[in-house]
């Protein structure tokens, strides 16, 4: 009897043991906030058969890294287009994950035509507004009731906390802001809609933020939530001024989501190193490739002890953050390796390119318990 006890004992050890060892991001994460990546059409296809295993068991949450963007959507005026965006959706119910749409009013990689006539002129406020309505309309209603979220406006703010000087804000105004969550919220009443933007560390740009949140609370329109694009590099954001504008959107009421994650060991290839502006292009350099075979062993330690950092703030602050989302699955897929400098090989996902977790997973779990 007592070999049987015995025995009962130290299945039960390694039972435990081994359970400790297969934990995953979502259940260690569990109760505290959703965690997802952006996932890409080969990804939501499932050609990309090497990574279905991280992103089902890993994450609970996914992002639609370009199939939603206005040019994927609607190439010309009125032809609509939803084959990836279908395959995304269906990905994501099938997995049962909560689907997160991206994004409806973006200056960049929208359709040239979305902002001229036929003759190649600016085309009227009155014009654009209705073509804005119409796109925002066609996509959220297809998706109603299956897409949990949406990036609703991307990008509208400058560092300064000045508005960006796009065809949305030259043409329309700066209420094209406030109509396209109008228009979002009238196609789907239930869809969390929200505000998305990079460098949010910046004080121009949270006082800009805030600021928009009660302007439009007075007139009646509401965000639910904001975005917090975390494209972070070695020394930008500070932890502690990212951390103020986190505290400084919750006390807004509204939820706070850290989105597009991913952290950059690769030098900046200027003095501003805090943009995540994606029309950036500069020629390839040697130097600013440093690590073509990989990062060695300091340099690996001191990137871990950075994400470590941010995880421990967005631990604290869990009860305010309702989701983290990484931009992407693995290095060797990751939109840095050709920005802003084409060509260079980079490592700023949680996964390496042989899809095996990085040390930081193990740490973000372990922050857990």
């Amino acid at each position: 009897m007592k070999k049987l006890v015995v025995l009962f004992l130290v299945a039960g050890i390694f039972a435990c043991t081994e359970q400790k060892e297969v934990s995953t991001l979502k259940d260690a994460l569990s109760g505290k906030f959703l965690i997802g990546a952006a996932i890409n059409d080969k990804q939501a296809s499932e050609i990309d058969e090497l990574s279905l295993p991280i992103i089902t068991q890993q994450f609970n949450s996914i992002t639609a890294e370009n199939c939603m963007k206005s040019a994927i959507i609607q190439p010309k005026e009125g032809e609509f287009d939803f084959t990836q965006s279908d395959r995304f959706v269906e990905f994501g119910l099938k997995n049962n994950m909560q689907i997160h749409g991206h994004t409806l009013v973006w200056h960049s990689q929208a359709p040239a035509w979305f902002f001229v006539d036929d003759k190649g002129n600016d085309v009227s406020r009155e014009v654009l507004i209705e073509r804005m309505k119409n796109h925002i309309f066609t996509l959220v209603e297809r998706y109603k009731g299956k897409v949990t979220s949406w990036d609703v406006v991307n990008e509208a703010i400058m560092d300064d906390g000045s508005l960006r000087q796009n065809k949305f804000f030259q043409i329309i105004g700066e209420d094209y802001i406030r109509l396209a969550f109008e228009f979002a919220r009238e196609a789907d009443p239930d869809a969390i809609l929200m505000y998305n933007d990079y460098s949010m560390a910046h004080e121009g740009r949270r006082n800009c933020i805030v600021k928009m949140i009660n302007d439009f609370k007075e007139q009646g329109v509401k965000i639910d939530g904001i975005g917090m694009q975390g494209h972070m590099n070695m020394s930008f954001p500070p932890v502690e001024e990212f951390e103020k504008s986190l505290l400084a959107f919750a006390e807004q009421g509204v939820e706070v989501m850290i989105t597009e994650l991913d952290l950059t060991i690769l030098p900046w290839p200027q003095q501003n190193n805090s943009s995540a502006d994606i029309s950036l292009d500069f020629e390839y350099q040697k130097q600013m490739n440093p690590y073509p075979d990989g990062l060695p062993e300091s340099v690996e330690i001191e990137w871990t002890n950075r994400y470590n950092e941010f995880f421990q703030l967005f631990l604290k602050h869990s009860d305010k953050i309702s989701r983290v989302t990484l931009w992407g699955v693995t290095d060797n897929q990751t939109w840095r390796n050709d920005w802003p400098v084409r060509g260079r090989t980079d490592y700023p996902l949680l996964f390496d390119r042989d899809y095996q977790p990085k040390e930081i997973v193990k740490q973000i779990i372990d922050m857990t318990k």
